[in-house]
C-alpha cells in the first residue's frame, strides 16, 4: 500500500472511531438556565452494529464531529491550541507523502528519478515489431510519445495501451474504456498486450525478473522478449523518430535533422530544467527558496522564449523538432493545471502572444488535437496529487483552453517562415 492509500485509510479510521464516542447535545437555552448543565446522548456500541430503518440510523461521522465541535466552541473558530496542533500535524504528514511522491534535497529542491530502462544510440531494438507502448494522458512525458508516434504515422507499428491513475496515484487499467463523446480523442482502457490490471503488473512480468521500483510512464514493452524495452521518453521519441522509419506511414518526416541537433540540444539543456521539470520543482517545492528559485528559473526561460519566438516560427527555425514537441506538452498544461495546482502564477501562457500562437500552431496540425485529453489531463493532477489537493476538487477548466474556443483559433505563425525565406533571398 503507499503512502497516500495509508493516508486516506488513516483518515477513514478516524471518522469511523469518532463514530464509536457519544454524541453530545445542549439543551435549550431556557433549560440550560434552569440545570446549569449539559445533557449527554449515549449511542451504544452495540447498537451501531445492529441493522435499523432508514429514519433510526445513527448520524454519520461527519455530523458526530460537527455535533461535539459545536459543543465545545459553538459558532466561534477553534481554539489556537487546536489549529497549532492540526497544522503541526498535516504538516508532517505532508512532508512524509511528498517525500515518496517527489523526493526532495537537503534544501527543499525538487530532485526527479532517473529513468531506469535506457535506449543506448543508435537506438534500436532487435523486435522492432511487437513493440507496445503504455502510456497515461495526463503525464507531459508520455504526451511526448503519442505526438511522435501520431506524427510519424506509427499507429498500426506501436499499439499502444492507455492506464489512468488510481486513486493511490498508481497507473491502472480499465475494465470498461471510459466513455468518450469525440471518438477521435484518446481515452484510458484495458491494457491490451498484457491484461494487467495496472502498469505495476506489466514491470512485475519481466523474464529477467521483477521490478520494485516505480512503474512510470512512457514504457516502451517487448511483447515477445516480455521485457522493458525502454521508460525514459525522449530515448522513445528519438527512437520512434528514426529507429522505425521503415514501418511508419511519414518516414520522410525527420523530427531531428543532423544539422539541427546541435540547436536541438541547446534548446532542451534551456527548456528542461526551467519549463519542463521546472513547473515540477514548483509544485513538489518543499521549501520557500526551492519555490522561489523555481519559479524564477520557469518565468526567466518563459520570457526568453517569447522573444525569441517574435522572430522564429518554432525553436530550431522553420522546422518542427523534438524540442518543439517536449515544450508543447509542457504548455498546452499550462494555463489548466501548472498555473493553478503547481503555483506557477506569475503569468498565464495566454499573456505571451508569441508562446500562445506557437502552441497554437502545433496544436492545429493533424493528428496532435487528438492526443490532447484536456478532462484526462485535469482529473489526473488535480483528483490524484491528494497532497497538493487534499480536497481532490476539480476547478472548472479556463476560457480558452477547449478545443473549439481559443486553440482553434488562426495562429498566423506560417508568415514567419515566409517572411523568414524571404529575407534569405534577397540576401
Amino acid at each position: 500500500m503507499t503512502i497516500l492509500s495509508r493516508c486516506r485509510v488513516i483518515m477513514s479510521d478516524v471518522l469511523l472511531l469518532s463514530s464509536q464516542f457519544p454524541i453530545f447535545s445542549t439543551t435549550s437555552a431556557a433549560a440550560a438556565k434552569k440545570t446549569h448543565r449539559f445533557s449527554c446522548h449515549v449511542i451504544p456500541r452495540q447498537y451501531l452494529n445492529q441493522t435499523t430503518p432508514p429514519d433510526q440510523q445513527s448520524p454519520n461521522p461527519k455530523t458526530i464531529v460537527s455535533t461535539i465541535t459545536n459543543l465545545l466552541w459553538g459558532q466561534s473558530l477553534p481554539p489556537g491550541l487546536l489549529i497549532s496542533t492540526v497544522r503541526t500535524t498535516w504538516n508532517s504528514t505532508w512532508q512524509l507523502m511528498m517525500s515518496q511522491l517527489a523526493p526532495s534535497d537537503s534544501s527543499g529542491r525538487y530532485t526527479r528519478p532517473a529513468s531506469k530502462f535506457r535506449l543506448n544510440p543508435p537506438f534500436t531494438l532487435q523486435n522492432s515489431t511487437t513493440l507496445h507502448l503504455y502510456v497515461g494522458l495526463p503525464c507531459p512525458w508520455a504526451h511526448r510519445t503519442l505526438i511522435v508516434r501520431a506524427l510519424k504515422g506509427l499507429e498500426d507499428a506501436v499499439p499502444v495501451s492507455i492506464a489512468g491513475p488510481g486513486q493511490d496515484g498508481s497507473w491502472e487499467f480499465k475494465d470498461i474504456p471510459i466513455s468518450n463523446r469525440d471518438r477521435n480523442i484518446l481515452v484510458p482502457g484495458r491494457d491490451n498486450a498484457n491484461g494487467c490490471r495496472n502498469l505495476k503488473g506489466v514491470y512485475g512480468l519481466r523474464r529477467s525478473g521483477g521490478y520494485s521500483g516505480r512503474a512510470t510512464v512512457p514504457m516502451l514493452w517487448d511483447v515477445e522478449k516480455k521485457e522493458v524495452g525502454c521508460n525514459e521518453s525522449y530515448d522513445i521519441i528519438e527512437f520512434f523518430n528514426s529507429g522505425l522509419n521503415g514501418l511508419a506511414r511519414n518516414p520522410g518526416l525527420d523530427l531531428s535533422p543532423k544539422e539541427l541537433k546541435g540547436k536541438i540540444g541547446e534548446w532542451n539543456g534551456l527548456i528542461y530544467p526551467n519549463v519542463n521539470n521546472g513547473v515540477y520543482r514548483c509544485g513538489f517545492a518543499q521549501s520557500q527558496d526551492a519555490y522561489d528559485s523555481a519559479v524564477n528559473g520557469l518565468f526567466t526561460t518563459l520570457e526568453a522564449v517569447e522573444d525569441h519566438l517574435t522572430t522564429s516560427r518554432y525553436l530550431c527555425g522553420d522546422t518542427l523538432t523534438l524540442a518543439d514537441v517536449c515544450l508543447f506538452t509542457t504548455l498546452i498544461r499550462f494555463d489548466i493545471v501548472y498555473n493553478v495546482l503547481f503555483k506557477c502564477t506569475k503569468k498565464k501562457l495566454i499573456e505571451y502572444p508569441n508562446l500562445h500562437g506557437y502552441m497554437r500552431d502545433i496544436y492545429q496540425m493533424p493528428k496532435v488535437a487528438e492526443t490532447c485529453n484536456f478532462s484526462a489531463i485535469m482529473d489526473g493532477y488535480y483528483k490524484v496529487l491528494f497532497p497538493l489537493n487534499p480536497g481532490s476538487i476539480c476547478p472548472v477548466m479556463p476560457s480558452g483552453c477547449e478545443h473549439d474556443v481559443l486553440l482553434s483559433t488562426p495562429h498566423n505563425r506560417e508568415s514567419l517562415s515566409l517572411a523568414n525565406r524571404t529575407t534569405k533571398q534577397d540576401h
